[in-house]
């Protein structure tokens, strides 16, 4: 086989191999399932609402409040009725909406732990590693946390 032959079947290889693997990332609803956070401490299920995706707590690490003896409940939350719902089954993150490749903007994350709710962007770095990233007012001021992929057993 010549060297231009070589060249080009080297070519076509490697454009079908990339092609592929940014096609099963190349799907708006490739975040849907269960992420474990960072720290591990907790699992979201991210699903699709109507042409959004948003996400709820389905799994705690410490369920039960060591302080009074039952499930956690959403303390810190700055609004008073929602202190007495409990963390498990809260929706954490909304309003998520595909913005380019492997990128998910326009939504909101919400901290049980403090009680804010801040702007955040999601971006899947590969099949089971989420960046969820977030901030106030700008990204650049702000923190990220990545997620990994819970498989169904």
């Amino acid at each position: 086989m010549s060297t231009t032959k070589k060249v080009i079947a080297f070519l076509f290889v490697g454009l079908f191999i990339s092609s592929f693997s940014s096609f099963a990332l190349d799907n708006p609803d490739a975040i849907v399932g269960v992420w474990k956070t960072g720290e591990g401490n907790a699992m979201v299920k991210i699903y699709k609402n109507g042409n959004k995706y948003q996400g709820r707590v389905v799994w705690l690490k410490e369920p039960i409040d060591p302080e009074t003896g039952k499930p956690k409940l959403d303390k810190n939350n700055a609004d008073q009725a929602a202190k007495s719902k409990p963390v498990l089954g809260l929706i954490n993150i909304w309003g998520f909406v595909p913005k380019e490749e492997n990128l998910w903007d326009e939504g909101n994350i919400y901290d049980p732990k403090n009680g804010n709710t801040y702007s955040s962007t999601m971006k899947l770095i590969n099949a089971n590693s989420l960046e969820v990233r977030g901030y106030i007012g700008v990204s650049l001021i702000g923190r990220t946390d990545t997620w990994t992929r819970q498989v169904a057993k």
